[in-house]
């Protein structure tokens, strides 16, 4: 499952993507307009900028920018950045992986490769998604009736 952690740094790069105007955008701007906790933000766009996502400039007329265009940056590459690897076990991971205590023949193990297929359905989703790609999907029809 997707964490909030994750899910608001996707708001937030996506925010930074569909601006209308260059330059940095101050993070109250972001807070505010997408709900998100300022102090939460401010540690997600921190993560952000450490691994090459986003710009930041201080002082005045500073805040965060993206470090490539929108086209460029992935949305499997943001959730990683800020939730680790996408296998949902971790003897199912290529990045980070970790056998199961309890698992005493890991070529047999069914539940591993059924957790390898989940792992690359998602990856390949999310690796071949920009944040260009998501700005352009149609609005979703509303689940509430």
């Amino acid at each position: 499952m997707l964490s909030n952690k994750a899910k608001y740094g996707l708001k937030a790069m996506l925010y930074l993507a569909d601006r209308p105007e260059p330059g940095p955008v101050g993070i109250l701007a972001i807070a505010q307009d997408q709900n998100i906790p300022k102090k939460f933000l401010d540690a997600i766009l921190l993560e952000l900028r450490r691994n090459g996502l986003v710009h930041s400039r201080k002082g005045r007329g500073g805040g965060y920018v993206l470090s490539r265009p929108p086209a460029e940056i992935s949305v499997g590459r943001i959730i990683r950045v800020l939730d680790g690897p996408l296998a949902p076990i971790g003897c199912a991971s290529k990045t980070a992986y970790r056998p199961c205590a309890d698992c005493t023949d890991i070529k047999a193990c069914q539940t591993r490769r059924l957790m390898q297929q989940v792992r690359d359905a998602m990856a390949g989703i999310l690796d071949n998604t920009t944040l260009a790609e998501m700005l352009a999907m149609p609005e979703a029809e509303s689940l509430v009736a």
